[in-house]
């Protein structure tokens, strides 16, 4: 706990470091074109950009992550490596598809800055295997925890741009959804924490976000945070999360931009537990499967992946974007056994007015 708190004070002061810095030598606002497919980041960032006074932008985002076979450490383990009697458990998951449709909107009531809010509804659906070979699937469904946020120029010249992005996650999402499990005795049961929609806590957003631009080129990077306050009404607190990821793109014509992303997570363990999951069979739920056990939700990924932008420049579809993302894994280390990440798509159209 000591190094994650240390890790979160780290962010936060970066970021007010590099604020006070950007403000002290700020000069002329120029603006970075944003009439290039190429003005946004790759579709999977989120507050990537600033708008112009006025300007109103809404989007449509999907996204889908594959999750298949787990992990403990840098390395696959097998299902009979989990579950009795070659294992101590009496389910393990063996793979989760989680899709999410995600309604954005942003506004510029002046040109240093703009305000954003998403709003996500989640479709999570987790296979699982018993001791006994008996396969099952569990689905929960519904609205995630909304975010707003506000994003703050700090600096910028005519190729360069770097704002704050100061926001907060609201506990919308349910941490209470049920399904019906082979242990349930056809009653629905509290579903483990990956199966939830949201963290049940309010948590803070901070970030720094960086764009650059040349005839034919760009590039950026970011850095984000996620810091729950407190615990939820279950006396429990998911871990803090921590992203790293940088892009470049490139601009063969004026209405197409192509480019790579590569990027960092790291997240904690969950602080606390919640005592509704019970004992199922008379085994302590941290005994029983692995996704209920608070201790094994840690991990850090590194991704890799290309992406597509599309910009309409003509039509009564001018001024909208499509864009196209896909991540890949290349190093993955989590405590396990945990469900290891494959792919991630992201998928999503943008209109500016």
């Amino acid at each position: 706990m000591n190094f994650e708190r240390g890790l979160t004070a780290s962010l936060l002061c970066s970021c007010v470091a590099t604020a006070t810095l950007l403000l002290v030598t700020t000069g002329p606002a120029l603006a970075v074109d944003l009439a290039r497919p190429d003005a946004h980041a790759p579709i999977g960032v989120m507050g990537d950009h600033i708008h112009h006074e006025g300007e109103v932008m809404l989007s449509y985002r999907y996204m889908r992550m594959h999750m298949d076979g787990n992990r403990n450490n840098d390395h696959h383990v097998p299902v009979d490596d989990i579950v009795l009697p070659g294992g101590t458990y009496r389910v393990a998951p063996t793979n989760m598809d989680m899709q999410m449709h995600m309604l954005g909107a942003m506004y510029a009531p002046r040109d240093w800055v703009t305000l954003m809010v998403m709003f996500p509804f989640t479709v999570i659906d987790m296979d699982h295997v018993t001791a006994m070979g008996q396969k099952f699937t569990t689905r929960s469904s519904g609205i995630g925890d909304i975010k707003t946020s506000a994003l703050i120029r700090l600096w910028e010249n005519e190729d360069n741009e770097v704002h704050a992005n100061a926001g907060i996650s609201w506990p919308s999402g349910s941490i209470s959804r049920k399904d019906d499990t082979p242990a349930s005795m056809g009653q629905n049961t509290l579903l483990p924490y990956p199966m939830q929609l949201g963290s049940g806590t309010v948590d803070l957003l901070p970030g720094v976000t960086y764009n650059g631009q040349s005839d034919f080129l760009s590039w950026g990077g970011q850095a984000m945070g996620t810091v729950r306050l407190g615990r939820n009404s279950q006396n429990y607190r998911l871990g803090n999360q921590y992203m790293l990821t940088g892009w470049a793109s490139a601009l063969p014509s004026e209405w197409v931009s192509t480019g790579l992303r590569m990027q960092w997570r790291q997240w904690f363990n969950i602080e606390g537990q919640d005592d509704r999951l019970g004992s199922p069979m008379g085994v302590p739920a941290e005994d029983f499967v692995p996704t209920a056990d608070p201790k094994l939700r840690a991990g850090k990924q590194l991704d890799i992946g290309p992406n597509i932008n599309f910009l309409m420049k003509k039509g009564p579809l001018k001024g909208t974007r499509l864009a196209f993302e896909m991540l890949f894994p290349v190093y993955r280390n989590l405590d396990g056994p945990q469900l290891e990440n494959d792919w991630t798509l992201t998928a999503g159209v943008q209109y500016a007015f």
